[in-house]
């Protein structure tokens, strides 16, 4: 399994989908709080490469409000707001996570990637 999913460290967690494909990556030893953002993060991801973004964005909401000093959390910030964005189609959505990212990860690079939607 090391050599298929080219695993370099120990532990390492893939989340796959129903068809084997890796869609998220934890390596190394984490504290619980950012273990748990970061499954939850990996499960948003899968459902929304999956184009279901209801359920993505009902994962990763979560980590944003629950988990918000975890490493995690600027990222499922992000793609939350991306989620919604294409659950509903209304840029609204976008520039909620804009701003959101800007106050409370203004140095992220997630910031800087949905800066481009702050009007």
């Amino acid at each position: 399994m090391f050599k298929r999913f080219n695993a370099q460290w120990t532990p390492t967690q893939i989340i796959l989908d129903a068809e084997g494909v890796e869609r998220h990556r934890i390596e190394g030893f984490l504290p619980v709080e950012d273990f748990l953002a970061q499954v939850e993060l990996g499960l948003g991801k899968l459902q929304f490469q999956h184009h279901h973004y209801a359920e993505a964005e009902e994962r990763l909401r979560p980590v944003c409000e629950s988990f918000p000093k975890a490493g995690a959390a600027p990222e499922a910030c992000y793609w939350s707001g991306v989620s919604a964005y294409k659950k509903t189609n209304d840029p609204r959505h976008l520039g909620s996570a804009a701003q959101l990212l800007k106050e409370r990860y203004p140095e992220s690079e997630w910031a800087r990637k949905a800066s481009v939607w702050l009007q």
